[in-house]
């Protein structure tokens, strides 16, 4: 019997394809939910191992370097080795990492354990993304593929912060690993029995001189950019180590010029909508983690929630995110793609400047209620948008890698600007405390973080409006040239 043949880099034909593509969103749900579930227990963390106010920022930063570092490389595993087995293994060593970081009683094992799970993060992310993609061809399947993608990741960064104050208030901090890690055993099962293996797995090699050079150069930028925090910006670590990601970074464009194998290959960046939608993705990804972590300080530390009131608070952006998700394709078509990413930024950052006015004598329904509605619905409506892009005119073969550099692109931006709006809201708040009560100076720090947000948003719809409209119009094909006229007959004195 002929089976039919798949193309290169394609998924085989899934019979349950509803099926296979929970499990992938199942994937990215698990991934997006480790982001955030430890945001509402860090002052429980903290006390639990001996933490400082510095090494705090780095429960969360430990989990978004190594993802954010390493998720190009897993996209480049899952096109060389197939995306399957990567997605499996990957699932396997994130619930070993969460398994580690719950058992932890020292800083220094809890942070290395948040770093185990974003390896394991950095090769499921494009992996999955990577055969949800293969499984549905461009068109209207594909958008609602990416309206299920975009919801799911929304509620598992806001549902985190709910799953994460249920648990620390039922059983203490440990359990949110434990509970992630149980989910990625479930995941990985369900991967085993559901999803098929792809087929056309490429000849090729990692271009290891490349990804050491980019996770040093992010290492070196979010340790300088925390360190800042603390030690100032005139503190000579701190120069060294953005000087360091200044001159590695600059290595590295050169590294990827020269080498057949990089790992950011430059035609990568010529397709379609391609680079605009990563840049754009890193903007959105710098307030977007930073949100899901000042929030809930916000929420405890000054209006006094405990961890399960402030999860609860959570639901109404996570509803709106997933209501976002689900329209954004019907808003795409209605008023076309650059239309949506930039009224979709402009929500989200109407929302944050609402936020920016939130008080130490405030309460949830007048400082946060209506404030998250907007950011949910503008984030969730951004995200998809910005992933179709980055996946815009690629072929197959090239999905893993193109899901590994949005992701990147959304992690490493969160992990900067999350190190730098804590710089902000601290220094902020050291300075108000000269002359301020405890509670109005940390709320001071919390609203110059949201007004900085807001003001990165609404430059960065401004700029989605130009970069959008202008790949848009280069992206174009060329009107064809007129077909040349016919031959003329010849004669029969000149026929031979």
């Amino acid at each position: 019997m002929n089976l039919p043949r798949t193309q290169p880099g394609r998924t085989p034909p899934a019979r349950r394809p509803a099926a296979v593509l929970t499990v992938l969103a199942a994937a990215q749900f698990t991934v997006m939910l480790a982001t955030s579930i430890v945001n509402v227990a860090l002052p429980q963390i903290r006390a639990g191992v001996g933490l400082s106010e510095g090494g705090t920022t780095w429960v969360v930063n430990a989990y978004g370097l190594a993802f954010g570092a390493l998720l190009l490389a897993g996209g480049r595993a899952g096109d060389l080795f197939g995306r399957r087995r990567v997605l499996i293994a990957g699932l396997g060593l994130f619930a070993a990492g969460s398994t580690a970081a719950g058992l932890a009683h020292a800083p220094g094992v809890l942070i290395a354990a948040r770093a185990v799970q974003g390896l394991g993060a950095a090769a499921i992310a494009p992996a999955a993304l990577a055969l949800a993609m293969n499984l549905f061809p461009a068109g209207p399947g594909r958008g609602r593929a990416l309206g299920v993608w975009g919801a799911v990741s929304g509620a598992g960064g806001a549902g985190g912060v709910l799953l994460g104050g249920v648990l620390t208030q039922a059983w203490g901090w440990p359990w949110i690993f434990h509970c992630v890690g149980f989910g990625a055993v479930l995941v990985l099962a369900a991967t085993v029995v559901l999803v098929p293996p792809a087929a056309g797995v490429r000849a090729g090699r990692f271009d290891l001189m490349g990804t050491a050079t980019v996770t040093l150069a992010l290492t070196c930028l979010v340790w300088g950019l925390t360190t800042a925090r603390d030690a100032g910006w005139g503190d000579v670590r701190v120069r060294g180590a953005l000087g360091a990601a200044v001159v590695l970074l600059a290595a590295f464009a050169v590294i990827e010029l020269r080498r057949p194998n990089a790992l950011i290959p430059p035609r990568l960046l010529t397709v379609g909508r391609v680079a605009a939608g990563n840049l754009l993705m890193a903007l959105l990804g710098s307030v977007w983690i930073a949100l899901f972590f000042f929030l809930p300080l916000y929420q405890q530390q000054v209006l006094g929630s405990g961890p399960l009131a402030t999860g609860a608070g959570q639901l109404p952006l996570a509803a709106a995110n997933m209501l976002g998700s689900a329209f954004a394709p019907r808003v795409s078509r209605r008023i076309g793609a650059a239309a949506t990413v930039a009224a979709a930024l402009l929500t989200e950052a109407a929302g944050l400047l609402w936020l920016s006015r939130v008080g130490a004598d405030g309460s949830y329904l007048a400082d946060v209620l209506g404030p998250s509605i907007l950011v949910g619905l503008g984030l969730s409506i951004a995200f998809v948008q910005l992933t179709a892009f980055a996946v815009d005119g690629l072929p197959p073969q090239d999905a893993g890698l193109a899901g590994g550099l949005v992701n990147t692109t959304r992690q490493v931006g969160g992990a900067v600007g999350l190190a730098a709006l804590a710089t902000l809201a601290g220094s902020v708040t050291a300075h108000a405390a000269t002359h301020q009560p405890h509670l109005e100076a940390l709320t001071a720090g919390y609203r110059a973080a949201f007004t900085a947000s807001a003001a990165v948003l609404a430059a960065t719809a401004l700029l989605a409006a130009l970069l959008t409209r202008r790949t848009a119009d280069r992206s174009t094909p060329a009107r064809p040239a007129p077909d040349p006229p016919a031959p003329r007959p010849r004669t029969a004195s000149r026929t031979r």
